[in-house]
Protein backbone atom coordinates (compact mmCIF):
# COMPACT_ATOMS: atom_id res chain seq x y z
CA UNK A 1 0.00 0.00 0.00
CA UNK A 2 3.00 2.64 1.28
CA UNK A 3 4.57 1.66 -2.54
CA UNK A 4 1.62 3.15 -3.84
CA UNK A 5 1.33 6.17 -2.21
CA UNK A 6 4.33 6.99 -3.13
CA UNK A 7 4.28 6.86 -6.84
CA UNK A 8 3.53 9.75 -8.68
CA UNK A 9 -0.14 10.19 -10.05
CA UNK A 10 0.09 11.11 -13.39
CA UNK A 11 -1.48 14.36 -13.82
CA UNK A 12 -3.60 15.38 -17.08
CA UNK A 13 -2.44 18.85 -18.99
CA UNK A 14 -5.59 21.05 -19.61
CA UNK A 15 -7.46 19.88 -22.78
CA UNK A 16 -6.14 22.64 -25.14
CA UNK A 17 -3.03 22.21 -24.28
CA UNK A 18 -3.30 18.55 -25.31
CA UNK A 19 -4.76 19.88 -28.18
CA UNK A 20 -2.03 21.97 -29.38
CA UNK A 21 -4.57 24.92 -28.98
CA UNK A 22 -3.15 26.75 -26.17
CA UNK A 23 0.58 28.04 -24.72
CA UNK A 24 -0.34 28.67 -20.98
CA UNK A 25 2.97 30.08 -20.18
CA UNK A 26 2.62 32.50 -23.51
CA UNK A 27 -0.82 33.38 -21.95
CA UNK A 28 0.19 33.86 -18.39
CA UNK A 29 3.13 36.54 -19.80
CA UNK A 30 0.59 38.71 -21.61
CA UNK A 31 -1.61 38.40 -18.98
CA UNK A 32 0.72 39.43 -15.93
CA UNK A 33 1.43 42.40 -18.42
CA UNK A 34 -2.11 44.09 -17.95
CA UNK A 35 -1.68 45.26 -21.25
CA UNK A 36 -4.67 45.34 -23.83
CA UNK A 37 -3.62 42.82 -27.20
CA UNK A 38 -4.60 43.20 -30.62
CA UNK A 39 -5.42 39.12 -31.02
CA UNK A 40 -4.57 38.42 -34.99
CA UNK A 41 -5.56 34.85 -35.94
CA UNK A 42 -5.69 33.77 -39.76
CA UNK A 43 -8.01 30.90 -41.53
CA UNK A 44 -8.43 29.58 -44.65
CA UNK A 45 -11.41 32.03 -45.02
CA UNK A 46 -10.52 35.39 -43.30
CA UNK A 47 -8.33 37.42 -41.30
CA UNK A 48 -9.49 38.28 -37.74
CA UNK A 49 -8.30 41.04 -35.91
CA UNK A 50 -9.70 41.61 -32.12
CA UNK A 51 -8.87 43.82 -29.17
CA UNK A 52 -8.84 42.28 -26.02
CA UNK A 53 -8.64 43.18 -22.57
CA UNK A 54 -7.96 40.82 -19.76
CA UNK A 55 -9.12 40.92 -15.96
CA UNK A 56 -8.62 38.01 -13.80
CA UNK A 57 -8.27 35.64 -16.59
CA UNK A 58 -11.12 36.35 -18.12
CA UNK A 59 -11.00 38.05 -21.63
CA UNK A 60 -13.32 40.50 -23.10
CA UNK A 61 -13.44 41.19 -26.83
CA UNK A 62 -13.51 45.33 -26.97
CA UNK A 63 -13.58 45.33 -31.22
CA UNK A 64 -13.70 42.99 -33.85
CA UNK A 65 -13.63 42.70 -37.67
CA UNK A 66 -13.22 40.13 -39.96
CA UNK A 67 -11.44 40.80 -43.58
CA UNK A 68 -15.21 39.56 -44.55
CA UNK A 69 -16.64 42.82 -43.46
CA UNK A 70 -14.19 44.28 -46.33
CA UNK A 71 -16.85 42.53 -48.70
CA UNK A 72 -19.52 45.18 -47.94
CA UNK A 73 -16.92 47.99 -47.98
CA UNK A 74 -16.40 46.97 -51.58
CA UNK A 75 -13.61 44.72 -51.47
CA UNK A 76 -14.18 42.59 -54.37
CA UNK A 77 -10.96 40.56 -54.39
CA UNK A 78 -9.69 37.29 -51.77
CA UNK A 79 -10.17 38.01 -47.84
CA UNK A 80 -6.96 36.08 -47.10
CA UNK A 81 -4.15 37.66 -49.17
CA UNK A 82 -1.74 40.53 -47.62
CA UNK A 83 -3.85 43.59 -48.79
CA UNK A 84 -6.65 42.60 -47.18
CA UNK A 85 -5.02 41.36 -43.88
CA UNK A 86 -3.39 45.23 -43.84
CA UNK A 87 -7.07 46.68 -44.36
CA UNK A 88 -8.40 44.26 -41.76
CA UNK A 89 -5.97 45.67 -39.23
CA UNK A 90 -6.64 49.20 -40.44
CA UNK A 91 -10.05 48.82 -39.90
CA UNK A 92 -9.80 47.49 -36.54
CA UNK A 93 -7.54 50.10 -35.76
CA UNK A 94 -10.13 52.71 -36.63
CA UNK A 95 -12.86 51.41 -34.90
CA UNK A 96 -11.10 50.30 -31.70
CA UNK A 97 -10.78 53.23 -28.88
CA UNK A 98 -8.11 51.07 -27.65
CA UNK A 99 -4.38 53.39 -29.10
CA UNK A 100 -2.25 50.97 -26.52
CA UNK A 101 -1.93 47.08 -27.65
CA UNK A 102 0.20 44.60 -27.42
CA UNK A 103 0.75 41.78 -30.04
CA UNK A 104 -0.64 38.52 -29.83
CA UNK A 105 -0.82 36.34 -32.77
CA UNK A 106 -1.11 32.83 -30.80
CA UNK A 107 0.77 30.13 -31.38
CA UNK A 108 1.82 30.87 -35.04
CA UNK A 109 4.59 30.50 -35.81
CA UNK A 110 5.16 33.68 -38.83
CA UNK A 111 7.45 34.34 -41.24
CA UNK A 112 8.75 37.54 -41.74
CA UNK A 113 6.46 39.59 -44.40
CA UNK A 114 3.56 37.49 -43.71
CA UNK A 115 -0.37 38.16 -43.48
CA UNK A 116 -0.52 38.61 -39.37
CA UNK A 117 2.44 41.31 -39.85
CA UNK A 118 0.65 42.88 -42.84
CA UNK A 119 -2.59 43.17 -40.49
CA UNK A 120 -0.21 44.53 -37.93
CA UNK A 121 0.99 47.63 -40.20
CA UNK A 122 -2.51 48.07 -40.53
CA UNK A 123 -3.11 48.55 -37.50
CA UNK A 124 -0.44 50.40 -36.62
CA UNK A 125 -1.04 52.60 -39.63
CA UNK A 126 -4.62 53.25 -38.19
CA UNK A 127 -3.16 55.05 -35.29
CA UNK A 128 -2.48 52.12 -33.01
CA UNK A 129 0.48 51.94 -30.32
CA UNK A 130 2.18 48.72 -30.83
CA UNK A 131 5.46 47.44 -30.62
CA UNK A 132 7.31 45.80 -33.26
CA UNK A 133 10.40 46.17 -35.42
CA UNK A 134 10.25 47.17 -38.91
CA UNK A 135 12.19 44.53 -40.47
CA UNK A 136 8.88 41.97 -40.24
CA UNK A 137 6.61 44.24 -42.47
CA UNK A 138 6.03 42.65 -45.81
CA UNK A 139 7.14 45.78 -48.61
CA UNK A 140 4.47 48.60 -49.68
CA UNK A 141 4.20 46.93 -52.94
CA UNK A 142 3.07 43.22 -51.70
CA UNK A 143 0.98 45.72 -49.13
CA UNK A 144 -0.86 47.33 -51.96
CA UNK A 145 -1.55 43.65 -53.81
CA UNK A 146 0.66 44.45 -56.93
CA UNK A 147 2.07 40.72 -56.57
CA UNK A 148 -1.28 39.83 -57.27
CA UNK A 149 -3.18 41.53 -59.71
CA UNK A 150 -2.76 45.33 -60.94
CA UNK A 151 -6.14 46.24 -60.52
CA UNK A 152 -5.86 45.55 -56.67
CA UNK A 153 -3.84 48.76 -55.97
CA UNK A 154 -6.93 50.86 -57.47
CA UNK A 155 -9.45 49.19 -55.36
CA UNK A 156 -7.34 49.31 -52.19
CA UNK A 157 -6.62 52.52 -52.14
CA UNK A 158 -10.07 53.69 -52.40
CA UNK A 159 -11.03 50.90 -49.47
CA UNK A 160 -7.61 52.66 -47.90
CA UNK A 161 -8.86 55.95 -47.65
CA UNK A 162 -13.05 54.97 -47.07
CA UNK A 163 -11.30 52.74 -43.88
CA UNK A 164 -9.50 55.91 -43.00
CA UNK A 165 -12.63 58.43 -43.25
CA UNK A 166 -14.12 56.21 -40.52
CA UNK A 167 -15.35 57.29 -37.29
CA UNK A 168 -14.31 55.28 -33.85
Amino acid sequence: MRELANKATHVVKFRRRREGKTDYRKRRILLISGKTRLVIRKSNQRIICQVVSSKEGQDKVLTQVSSNQLKKMGWKFSTVNLPAAYLTGLLCAKKSKIKNAVLDMGLNVSTKGSKIYAALKGAIDGGMKIPFDEKIFPSEKRIKGNHIDKKIEKVWGELKSKIEKTKE
